[in-house]
């Protein structure tokens, strides 16, 4: 049975300064746009063109970063041959690349355990979300637990993964009034997402625990413990589980 393509006719691409070019491929947050994005993406990082330098994931789109001079250099054309911008070699090359996307080619996922003490002062938002969802804290540590979550995007902060796939029953709008600052492994939901604050910054999700696992590794390559298309877990683990492994972190 012949591949079957994937539908690109929605895609719109357009320039982002003279050295990047952005990819959109629809609207929200859905799996199916996911799914074209990553597709897109491992391909051109399997076979990168001349010039390209880097491609950044995103909900519903992927900036493709490149060299222009290194593109306009690659063309090497004849006399008779009129050389075109940078912007539309490359803007040719995607649209060559997007009609390769194969629809029925499976993606493969990485899961990522993570582990969370949950409430008290690890999770200081976790009574409000549930009574929000009237709940006992104990259902709401459940359903965010027993949940398997798709990072869509890595932004916002170095490291921090927009993770969707949380419950409808735990969905809870952010804080009315965003903290100054939030402690690195504070894990949050903020509407039907959930995520974990990898440094120590101002937000307003709602705070329902905090892992003692590094999201950001500055010293380490990649320098985000999540990637785009990685499956999260989260597991339970009691106060004393927690200093330990924080504990044991400070001494590695």
């Amino acid at each position: 049975m012949p591949e079957k393509l994937l539908n690109i006719t929605a895609c719109r691409l357009s320039p982002l300064g003279d050295s990047a070019i952005v990819i959109t491929f629809g609207n929200g947050m859905e799996y199916s746009i996911h799914k074209k994005i990553k597709l897109l993406m491992d391909l051109l990082e399997d076979e990168p063109f001349a010039g390209f330098i880097e491609c950044v994931p995103a909900f519903t789109n992927l900036t493709v970063f490149y060299d222009p001079l290194v593109v306009y250099k690659d063309q090497k054309p004849s006399n008779d041959t009129k050389t075109i911008s940078p912007y539309e070699v490359v803007r040719s090359i995607l649209e060559m690349k997007l009609q390769d996307l194969k629809e029925d080619k499976k993606l493969s996922h990485r899961t990522v355990s993570i582990p969370v003490c949950y409430g008290k002062e690890y999770g200081p938002d976790l009574e409000y979300v549930a009574r929000y969802n009237d709940l006992t804290t104990d259902e709401v540590i459940h359903i965010h637990s027993t949940g398997e979550y798709l990072a869509y995007m890595i932004g916002f902060a170095p490291g921090f993964p927009f993770l969707g796939g949380l419950s409808k029953g735990i969905a809870t709008p952010r804080r009315s009034s965003p903290r100054m600052t939030i402690p690195a492994g504070a894990v949050g939901i903020a509407g039907m997402q959930t995520g974990v604050y990898p440094i120590s910054t101002p937000g307003g999700w709602q705070l329902i625990g905090q892992t003692p696992t590094k999201l950001f590794l500055p010293n380490v390559n990649p320098p985000s413990l999540l990637q785009a298309g990685d499956i999260v877990k989260f597991h339970p683990i009691s106060d004393q589980e927690y200093k330990e492994m924080i504990l044991k972190e400070g001494v590695q």
